[in-house]
């Protein structure tokens, strides 16, 4: 059975850091592109980094410079560092993982998290 665990929400002041972790079981994150995506209350579920199994990553252009998205295949785990964090950051925020083609798209993902909660107060 394949479960992706995320951990590392909570609640901060802006300007502050998370690492959110992605911890897989069943699957093996080593052959799969890595997505992180968030939902804010009231909206659609956008597309925030994703790193490929050749370790190419993308990020969207909001959090260019501030996030950092990278793997650990020995653990299996994804991580996500997210500094100088803003209001608008406030989102559960979710992995995911699959062999994608397109890295942006949440439907190109076949697992899933349950998501973290991250909240940034201003």
């Amino acid at each position: 059975q394949v479960r992706l665990v995320e951990s590392g929400g909570g609640l901060v002041h802006a300007g502050g850091s998370l690492r959110l972790s992605c911890a897989a079981s069943g699957l093996t994150f080593g052959s799969l592109t890595v997505g992180w995506f968030r939902q804010a209350p009231g909206k659609e579920r956008e597309f925030v980094a994703a790193i490929t199994w050749t370790s190419r990553t993308d990020y969207v252009d909001f959090v260019k410079g501030r996030f950092t998205i990278s793997r650990d295949n020995a653990r299996n785990t994804v991580y996500l560092q997210m500094n100088s964090l803003k209001s608008e950051d406030t989102a559960v925020y979710y992995c995911a993982a699959g062999p994608v083609a397109d890295i942006r798209p949440p439907s190109g993902y076949r697992y899933w998290g349950q998501g973290t909660q991250v909240s940034v107060s201003s």
